[in-house]
């Protein structure tokens, strides 16, 4: 079965528009894990525009799921990671003038340096995982950097519709056949909603979705217990094919 990772960063959003205390992401999360979310990411960004420090301490400390930290190989946000602990890490491109992720982490390109970031986190007891786009060569990467984890970028996906969307799902195939094949386990993720998440989730080897824009953005009209229901069930709806 596919699981979710209830991803939570834009409830912080509508929270430091005011730089108030609500809504509350400890409270938001709590919600998605009644929908049916088996696991909370967050994404502390250098600039801190949504999720913050004390956030990710107190969704530590309470929630009974696994904690999935999206973040940088800057060294400070490396040096909170290796304190606070999160279950798993997901290692992310980040631009400061970007709205959100544009695409995967170049792993090939900074071998050496994603190494040594890898290597700290999993010393801390923390599962790795490397968001990057469904490219051969970012793949092999992944593994030579000692990663648990690959998240295959499926930004390129959701952006496009008929035959281009059907090249990209077959892309995104053949690179989780490939990580499968040199021993890392597939996550994926990115611009997924409840009508093109099905294609993904029969992905072969695909283990959990991360999604959060959609589930939020349906939240405003159906509150984010039911919005991570209905993610659930378009997740669990859908059958893998054998390969």
């Amino acid at each position: 079965m596919v699981t979710l990772g209830l991803n939570i960063d834009h409830v912080a959003t509508l929270r430091q528009a005011r730089r108030d205390i609500v809504p509350n992401v400890l409270q938001a999360a709590f919600a998605g894990i009644q929908g049916g979310a088996e696991g909370i990411t967050v994404h502390l960004r250098e600039d801190r525009r949504h999720i913050q420090d004390a956030d990710v301490r107190i969704l530590k400390e309470r929630i009974d799921v696994p904690l999935n930290l999206e973040m940088s190989i800057a060294p400070e946000i490396v040096r909170f990671a290796s304190q606070i602990k999160p279950a798993k890490a997901c290692l992310v491109p980040e631009r400061r003038q970007e709205l959100t992720t544009e695409g995967g982490l170049d792993v090939a390109g900074q071998k050496h340096k994603i190494r040594r970031v890898v290597s700290i986190l999993k010393k801390a007891g923390i599962v790795v995982s490397l968001f990057i786009d469904p490219v051969e060569k970012q793949i092999r990467a992944s593994a030579w950097v000692g990663a648990q984890f690959v998240e295959l970028h499926t930004g390129t996906y959701a952006r496009f519709r008929g035959r281009k969307q059907k090249k990209e799902l077959n892309r995104l195939k053949e690179a989780a056949l490939y990580a499968h094949a040199l021993g890392l386990g597939v996550n994926a993720g990115h611009g997924l909603n409840l009508q093109n998440v099905g294609a993904v989730a029969k992905l072969p080897h695909v283990e959990e979705l991360n999604i959060g824009h959609a589930i939020i953005a349906q939240a405003v009209f159906v509150g984010l217990k039911q919005a991570t229901r209905e993610m659930v069930m378009a997740i669990g709806r859908t059958k893998r094919k054998s390969v």
